[in-house]
């Protein structure tokens, strides 16, 4: 493990966090009334598009793919980006389908719920692709046990794992009879997965730093 890919993990991540922080602030200063709780869905769209942007932006001058193939020809760009857009309209599909399946409106608040899923599909499945390209076998792989090679594969991970606890414990308070705006859904939700992806970007490349004695990564 380099120090200087770790160095480079830190700070994308750090970047992110600006991102994350960014999309909150900076419409303000353009938009009238803007806020969380109160323009919650464009809050929504503006949040998922700026970690987006940043992501694709990010990991493509990062390199960080480790399943690419040698080929870079034109053909096999636009097969490779097409596949990616499948992959993750796929996965914005799935997670409103488990969802809903969790206890969300089915058709009522059919627009949040689908904005939802495509924030978890922005701090999940996007990484998985920028990361791992598209590419499910290998999505499989490092979410299986002792699957991780690399530590953007163990950032992955725990990026991942956070985002979706983050959702599910934003989904406590809901039923709870405070009536606190904030209970709308599903705004403690989208707010908990936010947090949760936030706070992993900071403990991914510390937990890795700390353990990284004994982290052995198998060769390709």
């Amino acid at each position: 493990m380099k120090d200087i890919e770790l160095r480079g993990m830190f700070s994308a991540h750090i970047i992110l966090i600006l991102s994350v922080v960014l999309s909150t602030w900076v419409p303000p200063l353009f938009l009238d009334d803007f806020s969380i709780i109160g323009t919650h869905l464009l809050w929504l769209c503006v949040s998922s598009a700026t970690v987006a942007a940043v992501t694709i932006v990010l990991f493509s001058l990062l390199e960080t793919n480790t399943t690419s193939s040698k080929k870079n020809s034109s053909t096999n760009k636009v097969t490779k980006i097409f596949r990616s857009c499948l992959l993750f309209f796929t996965s914005c599909v799935i997670f409103h389908g488990i969802i809903v399946l969790y206890g969300a409106p089915l058709l009522v608040s059919f627009r949040e719920t689908f904005l939802f899923a495509v924030l978890l599909s922005t701090f999940t499945t996007l990484r998985c692709v920028c990361i791992l390209g598209p590419n499910v076998q290998a999505w499989i792989r490092v979410f299986s046990k002792n699957g991780a090679m690399s530590i953007w594969d163990t950032s992955l991970q725990i990026t991942t794992i956070c985002s979706v606890f983050g959702a599910w414990l934003g989904a406590i308070p809901i039923p709870l009879d405070w009536d606190r705006p904030w209970q709308v859904w599903p705004i403690s939700c989208t707010l908990g997965a936010t947090l949760g992806f936030t706070i992993s970007l900071l403990v991914a490349p510390l937990w890795i730093y700390w353990h990284k004695k004994h982290l052995t990564y198998k060769c390709r």
